[in-house]
């Protein structure tokens, strides 16, 4: 159901050690994401669902933002192997 590549490429030690990491929590908060959005498919009207995944895109959508920032190839690296789009410059 959900694509769990970039869970392969963490060890188990290093998930431990890591879980506060910029990337783990975009990881973290990407899976949340794809599993609400096949709930959300079932349930359409589910606003409390809808709300709970408009704030996790938000979240993740300002984690992205400080990644490029501050390192921006690992950015690229990170939104290529989770197959998300890449945030938009204003």
């Amino acid at each position: 159901m959900i694509k769990n590549s970039f869970i392969s490429v963490i060890s188990q030690k290093e998930k431990e050690e890591n879980a506060g990491s910029v990337e783990f929590q975009v990881f973290s908060f990407t899976t949340k994401i794809r599993k609400l959005t096949s709930h959300l498919e079932l349930h359409k009207k589910d606003s409390s669902s809808q709300r709970g995944l408009r704030k996790i895109l938000g979240k993740r959508q300002r984690l992205l933002a400080y990644l490029s920032k501050k390192n921006s190839g690992r950015y690229k690296e990170l939104i290529s192997e989770l197959n998300i789009r890449e945030r938009k410059i204003r």
